[in-house]
């Protein structure tokens, strides 16, 4: 077993099946030198959504964090899916955390903690933590609280 599966099984974390998100799109794109996209993940797990609305109205923040570590279930299932290996993803470079909510929301960069503190405990603070933006979005597809996207540099 790779490292960071191991890491993911003994916090008692499983990817997903497959990753959110079926349409006409790849969900990692690679580009230049080792570089790699990852499209928007939504927190739906195997087809199942639990929380839908905006973060602070219909959305808690503790289920918007839960929402936002299962976004990173979600991209760490496509990285997996398309390198065969977690472990060759030197660094996560950047990423954009979307958040659902009312123009007054100011709390988006908490969301987002929740994501880069699991990539911290993952990968360590050089390779897990990102440069990263958290913007509020006065909606986001399906309804989801939450949605994330990230670039990374792989081996």
């Amino acid at each position: 077993i790779m490292i960071i599966e191991k890491k993911l099984e003994e916090m008692g974390l499983t990817l997903p099946e497959y990753p959110e998100g079926q349409g006409v799109f790849d969900h990692v794109k690679e580009f230049g030198p080792n570089l790699a996209y990852v499209a928007g993940c939504g927190p739906e797990i195997n087809g199942v959504l639990k929380y839908t609305g905006r973060v602070d109205k219909e959305v808690t923040m503790e289920q918007a964090k839960e929402c936002a570590v299962d976004c990173t279930l979600n991209f760490l299932r496509a990285l997996q899916l398309h390198f065969g290996d977690l472990d060759r993803i030197k660094q996560f470079v950047k990423m954009t955390v979307f958040v659902a909510c009312d123009h007054d929301f100011k709390l988006q960069p908490e969301v987002g903690d929740a994501c880069t503190g699991l990539l911290k405990e993952l990968y360590g603070e050089e390779r897990g933590v990102p440069a990263r933006s958290s913007i509020g979005q006065a909606a986001l597809p399906y309804g989801f609280p939450v949605e994330i996207e990230v670039m990374v540099e792989y081996e």
